[in-house]
């Protein structure tokens, strides 16, 4: 699994350094930068799949770092990250060319979800052939041929989990995001011994997709 490289420029050397160890985490590639003239030469030698800017930098005004990019060409998706919160900074970051704004103080948690999000849309890919498979979110059910397997909500939303990764790795941080409430303590025996549970029924059906374990990671679906 290929790991979606991001480029922070945050000028507090504690938090470039909380955000890239948290990114890394997560299985992004990332890397930090401390000014704007760093990273416009860096990324001379190739763009990320997505940027972390802050607004308020010693060198620049990140929004006209992100507008100096869009010059170059680069598309590439940029969250801003400022103390700004008005509506007219954010309206400015906008049409600056960012496609995502938080406000600090922010939870890591939303920074990690809003970058999936962000390159998600950016690298679509082809769907993923689950051999006739039909989730149904209403009676959370999945089917196939005519024969159907009920789940639970649990474990309904693990498999929309693993389907919407399109066969690639999903990780056991991300499971658990996709499939408990926000801030549920949740094991990681407690995970497995939902999987085994998917396992089992799955196998009810004639030629269903396998869960697949990447080691030390987390699951896949093929």
């Amino acid at each position: 699994m290929l790991s979606n490289k991001v480029f922070v420029l945050e000028d507090d050397p504690h938090l470039r350094d909380v955000l890239v160890r948290s990114l890394r985490a997560e299985g992004f590639e990332a890397r930090g930068m401390a000014t704007a003239h760093q990273l416009l030469e860096i990324v001379a030698g190739g763009s990320p799949d997505a940027f972390v800017i802050d607004i308020g930098l010693p060198d620049a005004d990140g929004r006209d770092v992100c507008q100096a990019l869009r010059a170059r060409g680069i598309t590439t998706p940029v969250l801003f990250l400022t103390a700004r919160d008005a509506l007219p900074d954010r309206l400015a970051g906008f049409s600056a060319g960012g496609d995502d704004y938080v406000t600090k103080p922010f939870d890591l948690e939303e920074v990690i979800a809003r970058l999936q999000a962000l390159t998600r849309r950016l690298n679509p890919e082809p769907a993923l052939e689950l051999a006739g498979l039909s989730l149904d979110p209403t009676e959370h059910v999945v089917s196939q041929d005519g024969a159907r397997v009920s789940l639970t909500p649990t474990e309904f939303r693990l498999l929309s989990a693993l389907a919407g990764r399109q066969g690639k790795t999903c990780r056991r941080a991300e499971l658990i995001r996709a499939a408990w409430p926000f801030g549920a303590i949740v094991h990681d025996n407690t995970l497995d011994v939902y999987i085994a549970r998917l396992r089992r029924k799955l196998r009810a059906l004639s030629d269903s997709p396998t869960i697949v374990t990447s080691h030390g990671t987390g699951y896949r679906l093929q």
